[in-house]
């Protein structure tokens, strides 16, 4: 070391830093010999705090200003070296800025699908994502346990592991609220603020943070889930299935076709107009005159008419055909497919009214 430098560090030296990064948690100061002189000037500006490690314990904790280095406001180090006459020789210890300004919009979001139960759709799997805003609020505790010795400790550097953290939280918390996954996107916000008092606790005594604010932009659940909450959705949308059955039949009609696909809108129309016939063919025929041109009307003999029995309709597949207006292969085939009942009579099949009303009533 030559003259210039051994002269140089022996000046009274100023220790402060700033930070252009935006995404530095603590920084350790660098100073090569590690010997802070008597009367030094500590400069800590707002959002900073400045912790000071001697000998490998956690010393001094200063707060934002400019502080002079001597006995009278360094206790700590002063009881570490036990030092009688102040700060006459030069002693060595690190000095670390932490960063106690607001960290925000960190991401985080659910690596794999988490499990809960739901009261709609049983065990269901989900995703989550959202963000979070965090300071430091215990520097020792954050150097001990998160940054140790790093001399430029970066948000990358610790997004996974509190990632990791916060999901954990997060399942346990959802699995605790209950809340049906229908309705959890009209309480992200309520579920945020309940998370917050949860994290909390657990990120502040292990890592010596403080969540400020979690928030909680989505709730997913798997592609079959979707398309199951889609049909439910239409099937409400629909309404009266009558007039949807009517409305398909025009739209077959109108487009020209009798495809399979409006198959079963065509037999409920056709059994519809078959009922319409059925009744007009069992309505009573007017009693024919029994008298002559001027003949004296007889005198009405009142009798009591014997009550019908009722009589059951059954057809063939050709008259069912007939009457829905289908194909005899099509109502074959709902008879071997089991969706039509029918009795098998040898080779021939026969089908009962109320058979046809039970399938159309689907």
């Amino acid at each position: 070391m030559n003259i210039l430098n051994i002269i140089k560090s022996q000046l009274i030296e100023v220790i402060e830093w700033t930070d252009d990064s935006r995404d530095t948690l603590s920084y350790r100061w660098p100073d090569e010999d590690k010997e802070i002189k008597n009367g030094a000037q500590l400069i800590v500006r707002e959002s900073q705090q400045v912790q000071f490690v001697a000998a490998g314990q956690y010393a001094d904790l200063f707060g934002p200003g400019k502080h002079t280095l001597s006995t009278e406001n360094i206790p700590v180090l002063s009881t570490i070296y036990g030092w009688k006459y102040g700060f006459q020789s030069p002693f060595k210890c690190d000095v670390y800025y932490i960063n106690t300004r607001l960290f925000t919009g960190n991401k985080w979001g659910t690596a794999n699908p988490v499990t809960v139960r739901d009261p709609d759709f049983g065990v269901v799997r989900i995703r989550a994502f959202g963000t979070y805003d965090f300071r430091i609020v215990q520097p020792a505790l954050f150097l001990k346990e998160v940054a140790g010795t790093d001399q430029n400790f970066r948000l990358d550097e610790f997004a996974d592991t509190m990632r990791s953290r916060i999901v954990s939280i997060f399942s346990e918390a959802l699995a605790k609220a209950k809340i049906p996954v229908l309705d959890v996107a009209t309480r992200y916000s309520d579920l945020g603020e309940a998370l917050v008092q949860i994290i909390n606790p657990a990120v502040v005594d292990k890592y010596g943070l403080e969540i400020t604010s979690f928030i909680l932009e989505n709730v997913s659940v798997p592609a079959e889930v979707e398309q199951a909450i889609d049909k439910r959705s239409s099937m409400t949308a629909i309404g009266n299935l009558n007039d949807y059955v009517k409305y398909q039949m025009g739209q077959a009609m109108a487009n020209g076709g009798d495809s399979a696909a409006t198959l079963p809108a065509s037999m409920a129309m056709g059994f519809g107009m078959a009922q319409e016939m059925m009744k007009q063919m069992q309505q009573p025929a007017p009693a024919a005159s029994g008298f002559l041109p001027g003949a004296a009307a007889p005198t009405p003999t009142p009798t009591t008419a014997p009550a019908a029995a009722p009589v059951l309709q059954v057809y063939t597949p050709e008259q069912a055909a007939q009457l829905l207006g289908v194909e005899v292969a099509d109502v074959l085939a709902e008879l071997e497919a089991g969706n039509l009942k029918g009795r098998k009579i040898g080779s021939a099949w026969r089908i009962a009214q109320a058979a046809l009303d039970e399938f159309l009533a689907g």
